[in-house]
């Protein structure tokens, strides 16, 4: 059987390829998994995709890492997973089908969870982990600095934790407008020359209690430091990639005692989910019961569902666009 899949050969170049599959290497601990739907994560695979520092720089690579669909096959031993099961399909990057260990693999049990919205799973993990990180408690402030994919969840899960008020920042009108929608406060212009004054008198001049930085621009992170609040958190959930702003950590960090948090998803606990840190898994249940609970919206940030044989086109206005459409879907389903 032919596998199709999304590679970028080139900084800027992806293309859409086939590969040969025989059903008879699948191990007997394996699943093959078929994809409905696959979700891009704009601002990192166009990090990856123009080879930008601090990623691997070498091509060609597969890009993508979140994605929904069906058990195709099942090894002999497999017990958890039966074909036609749905399931998540994560780290398997863009394409039509994925082989993975059955025990690696979770089921989405709830029937009523569209795989249109549970493609997003993986990539909704990310913010869980950047605002479980903060420990934020009922009444305290937050801010979500950047309305990107991430920001958007962020900005709702800071909802769900009890932020007040929740706040979002974010060059871009359409995506301020958006999180005004989905429950923000009030929404800044990072862009404004009073921006930070802005921020502290929305929180009666105390600071910002708790922030994601999402954005991960190294100005956006020292805007975040003047505008937090004394002993205040902040998670660094954007991939800070270039240090291209001096920070003065003795004024803004040291002296004012605020504690800066990585949040990159590969600090996670492996199994045992704890405070603060919840493991995968963990995190990816509790977003598919939020969705199935309506307290969680996804078709608000979709911008297009398009066939992966449009990729080179999408893949090209990532590379041409600093703040690309907020979420692209691949939909497999009647890929020839």
């Amino acid at each position: 059987m032919k596998i199709s899949y999304i590679s970028v050969e080139a900084p800027g170049n992806a293309v859409l390829k086939q590969q040969e599959f025989d059903p008879a290497s699948l191990k007997p601990d394996e699943v093959l998994l078929q994809s409905d739907y696959s979700a891009v994560s704009a601002g990192t695979e166009r990090a990856w995709l123009l080879g930008m520092p601090n990623t691997a720089q070498q091509f060609p690579y597969h890009p993508g890492y979140s994605a929904a669909g069906r058990v195709a096959l099942a090894g002999s031993e497999v017990e958890n997973l039966k074909i036609g099961d749905r399931v998540l399909i994560t780290w398997g990057g863009h394409r039509s089908h994925t082989v993975k260990k059955a025990d690696t693999v979770l089921k989405i049990e709830d029937d009523s969870i569209d795989l249109l919205d549970a493609c997003f799973t993986h990539i909704a993990s990310f913010a869980f982990l950047g605002v479980r990180k903060l420990k934020l408690e009922l009444g305290e402030s937050a801010m979500i600095a950047g309305q990107g994919i991430l920001g958007v969840f962020a900005l709702q899960i800071a909802r769900l934790s009890g932020g007040l008020p929740v706040l979002v920042s974010d060059f871009d009108p359409k995506r301020r407008e958006l999180a005004l929608k989905l429950g923000a406060d009030r929404a800044f212009s990072p862009g404004d020359p009073d921006f930070v004054q802005q921020v502290l008198d929305a929180t009666g001049g105390n600071g910002v209690d708790a922030v994601v930085e999402v954005t991960g621009s190294a100005a956006a992170l020292q805007q975040a430091l003047e505008y937090v609040a004394r002993m205040g958190r902040i998670s660094l959930l954007g991939c800070t990639r270039i240090s291209d702003v001096p920070i003065d950590f003795y004024k803004y960090v040291h002296c004012r005692g605020v504690s800066l948090i990585g949040a990159h998803t590969f600090t996670r606990p492996q199994t045992e989910s704890c405070p603060g840190m919840w493991s995968e898994h963990d995190d990816y249940r509790t977003f598919l019961k939020l969705l199935a609970a309506g307290r969680m919206q996804v078709r608000p940030l979709i911008s297009e569902v398009v066939p992966p044989t449009k990729a080179p086109g999408i893949y090209r206005t990532l590379a041409e666009t600093e703040n690309p459409p907020l979420g692209i879907v691949f939909d497999w389903r009647n890929l020839n």
